[in-house]
């Protein structure tokens, strides 16, 4: 059953006659004759029963009239909702973000989104890597926040490289540094994350990568737990440069790494070849334009 033929019949009750009712949806008369005669041919019976110069419903038409005036009634809300979604009037943009640096990153794009497009609601995902990988693979986020390099079924928009610095209590006798290896961290303690954040996986690659075994003293996902962990003397934990400057405590140092590929990068990812709804393309053109001048190999604060 066709929209056309459904609105040719309607009109013609509505208007009381073929003639008005080509006038209503632009056609001619014929037109509006063959759409109604065309619309009995597929349904079987008859809708109308001309009397003179009349047209009267049967008790088919009745039912047809009432049922294809809600249809046109829903059809009109379908395209008014689309078209809603397409001006990015409403809709939902879904995002998996990590709990480490993004309120740093991520806030302020945050609210220029919902600055520009309010009618927009936002479902945020907060977890560790791993489980934004797996959710981005299911199509149940659009985004995630993750480091590089991706995945070879992801694309992503550099977001921000900066290097990482270990954090020492100021108690400590290499506290005083201005640089240091990781090897030279080998022997104390570490403070990392929860092996489902990928900055953990980094890390201990890179400590295997140069012998390294190191005790584990703590895991956890908050970073101004780890921090004061830190402060207490019970080891050394790893933040990237920004991150670390936002917890700054007066018991615990920052000090550089000499190693440039000590670094944590950002990128936010999709699928490879997804879809893209008008929300999450719109988010996607906000993170190109602030961060058009991002790559994996800057270092930037």
């Amino acid at each position: 059953m066709e929209f056309r033929t459904l609105r040719a019949f309607v009109e013609v009750v509505r208007q009381g006659g073929f003639s008005q009712a080509a006038k209503t949806v632009f056609t001619t008369q014929s037109t509006v004759s063959k759409a109604v005669k065309q619309l009995e041919d597929e349904v079987g019976v008859a809708l109308l029963e001309r009397i003179g110069h009349r047209s009267v419903m049967t008790a088919a038409g009745e039912i047809v009239y009432a049922r294809g005036v809600r249809l046109l009634a829903d059809r009109a809300d379908l395209l008014a909702e689309l078209a809603e979604v397409r001006g990015l009037k409403r809709g939902v943009l879904r995002l998996g973000l990590p709990p480490v640096g993004s309120a740093t990153l991520f806030a302020p794009l945050f609210a220029i989104y919902r600055q520009r497009y309010p009618g927009i609601d936002i479902d945020l995902d907060e977890h560790g890597s791993l489980d934004l990988e797996e959710k981005l693979r299911a199509g149940s986020i659009d985004f995630a926040g993750l480091q590089l390099p991706l995945a070879e079924d992801f694309e992503g928009q550099p977001v921000r490289s900066e290097p990482l610095v270990a954090l020492l209590s100021s108690n400590h006798a290499l506290a005083q540094r201005s640089a240091v290896s990781l090897e030279v961290l080998g022997d104390i303690p570490f403070i990392v994350f929860d092996d489902g954040f990928s900055l953990h996986r980094r890390l201990m690659r890179l400590a295997r990568a140069r012998g390294l075994d190191p005790v584990i003293a703590a895991q956890s996902s908050q970073v101004d737990f780890m921090v004061e962990l830190v402060a207490a003397g019970l080891g050394v934990t790893f933040l990237p440069r920004t991150i670390a400057a936002h917890h700054a405590h007066p018991m615990v140092r920052r000090i550089a790494f000499e190693e440039p590929e000590l670094n944590w990068s950002v990128a936010m990812a999709w699928r490879r070849g997804a879809y893209l709804s008008a929300a999450a393309a719109a988010w996607l053109d906000l993170v190109r334009e602030i961060h058009s001048g991002a790559a994996s190999s800057d270092v930037s604060v």
